[in-house]
């Protein structure tokens, strides 16, 4: 799946956790703007063409990205301002890192690069209109696109995965935007092999608990396994690999039903059977409040679950794209009720993530409990070059500007043939056929 949250800080601390031998299943990640800070007041100034207020350090690409992404199924037209800023975050070898202060600054051994910086790019600009270019070469939309596929396909693990940061074991999460990524950009996942020919799918399956694990979350999606090899439901994982399973991307319309969610075992499992079992698993957990939870953080002072706003969303898209729209109805209510109090708080990524769930179910977006979030998104960064309303607008004036210059002209041609009448009746003959 194509995650539409930053986990940000929380991801980078939990990945590097990983790496150093702790457990994937304490990997319960806040929604990006939650973890960012603010700036402060000596801060500098955030960079013109950027969406969002908050620091962009952990989530700049990101929530830029997906705010595109958001848009370009409401028929919104970014800002070439905005456009810009995006693609002068690339670094000449395709990739992406979370943010980059200095773009004018070439990238070095120490520019940290960011697979689901890249995927979540490729994505955007896989949706974005296509200049002309200059030269009558490839513009330079697809050309940052194709850089950015490359540079992936260039960080692919052995076991057909991508870890957070090249160099990584592989997780579910980031396995599943760059499918998502690949989807976008027009390539066969399945197609794209490892050094060991493995797929993306083959290491998406690896992620998958059996449907014999009845209190393990059966169906779920663990992030990594954990030190013991063990895998933990995560939602956040599960929501991801549905998508991904499915070999859908974040701007997906809803499918229509074909089977009911269920988990079935398998001898030889497919990513679309696992990804299937992962929409069971997710419909259930719904089902019971409307909403997903988050486990407490660590050292907090209550240990009671806070609703999961992100994964919440998210797993609407991951249903909705399974052709279990009405399974997730429950938590398109709930989402309506409080989600918009949420995304006001948390920016741009929120926003989008509101967009995409209500669009994959056809919820209207431009009513979502009385709020219009395409508005509300569009206000977070630079004006859109056109929306729909701008462009029906448009229409309608350059309609009447046509009717009214079409009758100018011929009031003018009417009176000069009124004067010029006798000298018209002696040369009509010789210029009928021309007039004609």
């Amino acid at each position: 799946m194509t995650t539409v949250r930053r986990r940000s800080i929380a991801a980078a601390l939990a990945a590097t956790a990983v790496l150093c031998g702790g457990g994937a299943g304490a990997v319960a990640v806040a929604p990006a703007a939650q973890a960012a800070p603010s700036p402060s007041p000596s801060a500098p100034a955030l960079p013109a063409g950027l969406y969002g207020t908050k620091d962009p350090t952990y989530d700049g690409v990101w929530r830029q990205s997906f705010a595109f992404l958001a848009q370009e199924t409401s028929g919104v037209e970014p800002a070439d301002q905005a456009v810009d800023w995006l693609l002068r975050q690339q670094c000449d070898n395709g990739g992406f890192a979370a943010y980059r202060p200095e773009p004018g600054k070439p990238c070095d051994a120490s520019t940290t690069l960011d697979t689901n910086a890249t995927a979540a790019a490729v994505q955007a600009l896989a949706g974005l209109d296509k200049p002309e270019a200059a030269d009558g070469g490839t513009d330079p939309v697809t050309k940052a696109m194709r850089a950015g596929v490359h540079w992936l396909k260039g960080v692919q693990n052995k076991d057909g995965g991508w870890s957070y940061n090249p160099g990584g074991a592989s997780d579910a999460n980031s396995t599943s935007i760059v499918i998502g990524a690949l989807a976008a950009a027009g390539e066969k996942p399945g197609a794209v092999k490892s050094a060991d020919g493995r797929s993306p799918y083959d290491a998406l399956i690896g992620f998958a608990i059996p449907c014999s694990a009845k209190d393990a979350g059966a169906g779920a999606f663990a992030y990594q396994p954990d030190r013991n090899g063990t895998l933990v439901a995560n939602a956040d994982a599960t929501a991801a690999a549905v998508l991904a399973g499915l070999g859908k991307q974040a701007r997906t319309r809803g499918a229509e039903p074909g089977q009911p969610p269920t988990c079935e075992a398998s001898a030889k499992p497919t990513a679309e059977r696992v990804a299937r079992n992962g929409a069971a698993y997710l419909a259930t957990a719904l089902a019971k409040t409307g909403h997903l939870d988050l486990p407490p953080m660590p050292g907090a002072e209550t240990t009671a679950p806070a609703p999961d706003f992100g994964n919440t969303a998210d797993a609407v898209v991951a249903l909705g794209a399974a052709g279990h729209g009405d399974k997730a109805a429950g938590a398109v209510t709930w989402l309506k009720k409080n989600g918009p109090a949420w995304a006001a708080e948390n920016g741009p990524a929120a926003w989008a993530q509101l967009i995409l769930a209500a669009h994959t179910v056809g919820a209207d977006t431009r009513d979502f409990g009385g709020v219009d979030l395409v508005q509300r998104l569009n206000a977070t960064g630079p004006k859109p070059d056109s929306t729909v309303e701008t462009r029906a607008e448009q229409e309608h004036e350059n309609k009447e500007s046509g009717e009214n210059t079409g009758f100018g002209v011929w009031l003018v041609v009417g009176v000069f043939l009124f004067a010029g009448m006798g000298i018209g009746f002696l040369i009509s003959g010789r210029n009928k056929n021309r007039q004609l």
